[in-house]
């Protein structure tokens, strides 16, 4: 069967779509990436795609609010293309800055915030997570672990959304305590986000947002305790994976279309 198609979306300090293209090429996709002009401009189409990306990044330094600027010239240019992409059966994922995006496009059915870490710093640090949703993004995984890098990425909601939120599983993700925490003795949430959310998606699950980065957890020497995993693994005669646990995600959305 002919692989899906995927597009990563370039422009304005987005800076993580050369590895986002790698990790789905990787997990045995063809794909483009695909500046916001040309999308604009009509000379990349969004329908010869199966799969969007929206990467991680600082979109316009983030100067009006992390993902503010970018959204609003999608909003203003794309919408309607992107709505009816969506209706289509596709896929988007949006990382990082991407969910950021994504939140103030309002493709997800909650309003939510991404406001700054409680630590009121930049966080560059590993997290583990626990799969709460049945998105196809997620298919076949309990727990994985991946590293996280931002300043503005605690989920806050009020009362109310959280109880819908709940209600209709939308929680992908949720921080959690884990091997890599225990490794690196850190707290399992690593800035603040109410109810432990790392990722959310829609009710289909299709569309995904997480602040994690899976694109930089591809390989097994990623890790940060892949040291002692590998003489752990040696010891007790496994084999030693060479690919890392983020490789899963990019896989899925491939096979969703097989």
């Amino acid at each position: 069967m002919e692989k899906p198609n995927f597009m990563i979306m370039a422009g304005y300090g987005l800076n993580c779509e050369e590895e986002t293209k790698y990790a789905f090429e990787l997990a045995g996709g063809p794909g483009d990436i695909v500046h916001i002009n040309d999308l604009i401009a009509g000379i990349k189409k969004l329908n010869d795609y199966q799969i969007l990306a929206i990467p991680g990044g600082f979109a316009y330094g983030d100067d009006t609010g992390a993902g503010n600027a970018f959204a609003n010239k999608m909003k203003n240019h794309l919408l309607e293309k992107l709505k009816k992409f969506i209706a289509q059966d596709r896929l988007v994922i949006g990382i990082c800055n991407g969910f950021q995006i994504l939140a103030h496009l309002e493709l997800l059915p909650v309003k939510i915030a991404l406001i700054n870490n409680n630590t009121a710093r930049y966080t560059d640090r590993w997290v583990d997570c626990k799969v709460e949703n049945s998105s196809p993004w997620l298919r076949g995984i309990k727990t994985i672990s991946m590293p996280i890098a931002h300043g503005e990425g605690n989920v806050y909601v009020d009362a109310k959304t959280l109880d819908v939120i709940k209600k209709k599983t939308l929680v992908a993700l949720r921080y959690t305590k884990g091997a890599v925490c225990e490794y690196q003795s850190l707290p399992a949430n690593p800035n603040g986000s109410i109810d432990n959310i790392a990722g959310i998606s829609d009710e289909s699950g299709k569309i995904f947002g997480l602040m994690p980065h899976p694109e930089r957890a591809m390989f097994f020497t990623q890790l940060p305790n892949w040291p002692y995993l590998r003489e752990k693994y040696k010891r007790s005669g496994e084999i030693i994976p060479d690919k890392g646990p983020g490789l899963r995600i990019f896989k899925n959305a491939i096979d969703y279309f097989n």
